[in-house]
């Protein structure tokens, strides 16, 4: 199995605002600064909701000299698509079913085409 991190991603995803910073770091990697000033809230506020996303495994951060750059790590959200994986239904066939009806049909439309006649053969 992989890492365990210290905070549920659940529990991360949980909060608005943990949402909305996943949101903006899927469009790239984000400097604090940058971040908190999309939020109505103080930055150490968003620095402490970074450094839960990066503790549930979400995010990564680095330090470039004083300040941290945040990006989203798509690893840490497994285990949400493994549960949104079992809740999908399960089709009732499968899809390959569909794939031979679809051949069937275009065998059967071709093979009820009338004949060329010549007038439609030289125009």
């Amino acid at each position: 199995m992989g890492y365990q991190y210290s905070v549920d991603p659940f529990t991360a995803l949980a909060d608005p605002v943990r949402r909305d910073l996943l949101r903006a770091l899927a469009a790239g990697p984000a400097r604090v600064v940058d971040l908190a000033a999309a939020h109505p809230i103080s930055r150490p506020a968003v620095s402490k909701h970074l450094r839960l996303l990066t503790e549930a495994g979400l995010t990564s951060v680095e330090d470039r000299g004083r300040e941290r750059h945040y990006a989203l790590d798509p690893t840490g959200l497994a285990p949400v698509q493994g549960l949104l994986d079992e809740l999908r239904p399960t089709p009732p066939f499968a899809e390959s079913a569909l794939d031979g009806l679809d051949l069937e049909v275009r065998r059967t439309v071709r093979d009820r085409r009338p004949p060329a006649t010549d007038s439609q053969e030289t125009a």
